[in-house]
């Protein structure tokens, strides 16, 4: 009995990571970068995602195949080559070089791996109505 409790104590502290995708709306609509939103319902079949007061999008989960990779992307410090040696004729002794050939490089580092997509679209009408029956039946 003691295990079984453990693993669901186990069970509720995972985390799961999903993709927000807009690329299906992104040509209709101008999202601002930094908007404040608000993203409920991500337990049901269709979360609701608010951004900014006006724009309202409706998601809907997609499996991937295989698995996604999430990756944060920082700038890294430039190659710095130290150059050492014996030569008397090196003028560089002790010095550092930068590669002025090298084009400016990024570092990055995993953060998750994920098995969902929440891809978002503009609400239709059928939507619409939808949500104004639900929230006529909350209020009951």
């Amino acid at each position: 009995m003691e295990v079984n409790s453990k693993e669901a104590e186990h069970a509720e502290d995972e985390e799961e990571y999903v993709l927000l995708d807009l690329d299906g709306v992104a040509a209709q609509v101008d999202i601002p970068p930094n908007a404040p939103y608000v993203l409920s319902g991500l337990d049901t079949l269709n979360p609701v995602l608010i951004i900014g007061d006006k724009l309202k999008l409706i998601g809907e989960y997609e499996e991937t195949i295989g698995t996604c990779c999430v990756f944060s992307e920082s700038d890294a410090a430039p190659v710095v080559h130290e150059e050492t040696g014996t030569s008397e004729a090196n003028l560089f002794m002790g010095k550092c070089i930068v590669d002025p050939n090298q084009g400016p490089t990024k570092k990055v580092k995993p953060v998750a791996s994920l098995h969902k997509i929440l891809k978002f679209r503009l609400p239709t009408e059928v939507d619409t109505s939808a949500l104004a029956v639900e929230q006529i039946d909350s209020n009951l």
